[in-house]
């Protein structure tokens, strides 16, 4: 062994450049096993954050309808135009009532309105939502209490809000018990959830940032702010409604309407994970008879929509890991040709053991364990630049990099076998040379 050691010492530079294919190729490895493991993480809490084996229905936007509607005429499924009552209370309802696979339903309405508490104001999302809403999206309390079953039925106005809403309307005062104004209605603060962290993809599924919201019970905010489907009513009756502050005042118009939806989304969690495409056609059928043949709604699957995102993101990372072993394999390859280099520079030397008593096990046990060292030394340098070059993707891009030991363990276990297969033809060519023809070498 120390005849191995000083081979590579005597030869500092050498022994670095072979080196190098082993250090790029195991930190190459070890860089993209932990972009992948980050994205994997990240799929993971983005599914948590949607919740589990959730489907969620929202309403199509005007535009969509009407080029929804527009197609369907072009191709003579629609002779002429229905009314749909939107989405709507009763819809939630029936669907929790009537569909056996599901656990939980949540229906939640949206107004941006500005929140004013003592000068301090913020522009937020009130979201009316029921207490089925925190525990399907796995949101906690850091203070107070969730919504009562009677201030939920008889629609109070209290709230719960999020940690940035503290920060910002009540920054040196406790929360709990104080009123906060949401556009002309008055609401009593009752808790302050956790702080959530909500990426761009979770905003695109149509996830709202919970830190930047309001909640209050879905009643009292159609009460109170504004129930779109009296619209909807007074239009079939050839009346209009407006709305000033609280009032509402009715007027006569001509013609019929329709189309608002009470509702913004309704979330429906199923009991179980392979029931979740069958249950999403059961209510698709459903809707579309309660919304009188007019389908003017959408339904999500967010798992399987970020499951097929993991699936793609295993490919590519599955392609980044083939050219980080690609580059390991390249190592080998330098491995070798420089060992058989060393051979043939050092057939004298061969022979001058040889001629000493060394058998040709000693001569394989020498040039591979140089190999070996070599790879060894590589992986660890390897380690250190793979976990520095995660830090700095991490840093630099904003990518998501998880470190693991597994992935470590791997690469220095690929490198050592690297010098060890790829070291081991020259160190058995070294040990076939003639001693006789090798003493005479120049």
């Amino acid at each position: 062994m120390s005849i191995s050691l000083e081979a590579v010492f005597n030869n500092k530079f050498r022994s670095i450049l072979t080196a190098l294919g082993i250090i790029f190729g195991v930190a190459a490895v070890i860089a993209m096993m932990a972009i992948g493991n980050g994205a994997r993480v990240e799929i993971l809490n983005q599914i948590k954050m949607v919740g589990v084996n959730n489907i969620v229905i929202v309403p199509l936007t005007e535009k969509e309808n009407k080029q929804k509607q527009a197609d369907e005429e072009e191709e003579g499924k629609s002779l002429k135009k229905k009314y749909s009552p939107g989405l709507t209370l009763k819809d939630a309802e029936n669907i929790m009532a009537n569909i056996p696979t599901v656990e939980r339903v949540s229906p939640e309405v949206n107004y941006p309105v500005l929140a004013i508490r003592s000068g301090n104001k913020m522009n937020v999302d009130l979201s009316g939502v029921t207490n089925v809403f925190f525990e399907l999206f796995n949101l906690d309390l850091l203070e107070g209490s969730f919504f009562k079953p009677r201030q939920l039925e008889s629609g109070d106005p209290v709230c719960i809000i999020g940690p940035e809403v503290k920060a910002r309307l009540f920054p040196k005062e406790n929360p709990i018990g104080k009123n906060l104004k949401c556009g002309n209605v008055w609401f009593r603060v009752i808790g302050v959830l956790k702080g959530v962290k909500v990426s761009e993809k979770i905003e695109s599924l149509g996830i709202g940032n919970y830190n930047k919201m309001v909640f209050a019970p879905i009643k009292a905010v159609l009460l109170r702010m504004r129930d779109r489907s009296l619209i909807n009513q007074a239009a079939l009756g050839g009346t209009e409604v407006f709305y000033s502050g609280n009032s509402m005042m009715i007027t006569e118009k001509e013609g019929s309407g329709g189309g608002e939806n009470q509702l913004d989304k309704i979330v429906v969690q199923v009991k179980d994970t392979k029931d979740l495409t069958t249950t999403a056609e059961v209510v698709t059928r459903m809707l579309q008879r309660r919304h009188r043949g007019v389908e003017d709604f959408e339904i999500k699957i967010p798992e399987l929509l970020l499951k097929q995102e993991q699936k793609t993101r295993d490919i590519f990372n599955i392609v980044l890991g083939a050219i980080a072993g690609i580059s390991l394999i390249v190592g080998g390859i330098g491995i070798m040709n420089i060992m058989l280099a060393s051979v043939l520079e050092r057939i004298r030397e061969i022979g001058i053991r040889r001629a000493t008593g060394a058998t040709r096990r000693d001569i394989v046990f020498q040039f591979l364990a140089e190999a070996t060292f070599i790879s060894i030394t590589g992986g660890l340098f390897g380690i250190i630049l793979g976990v520095v070059m995660a830090k700095i993707i991490s840093t630099t891009t904003g990518i998501l990099t998880v470190i693991s030991f597994p992935s470590i363990l791997v690469s220095f276990v690929v490198a050592a076998a690297v010098g060890i297969i790829f070291g081991y033809l020259p160190a058995k060519k070294a040990s076939e040379q003639d001693p006789v023809e090798s003493l005479r070498h120049d």
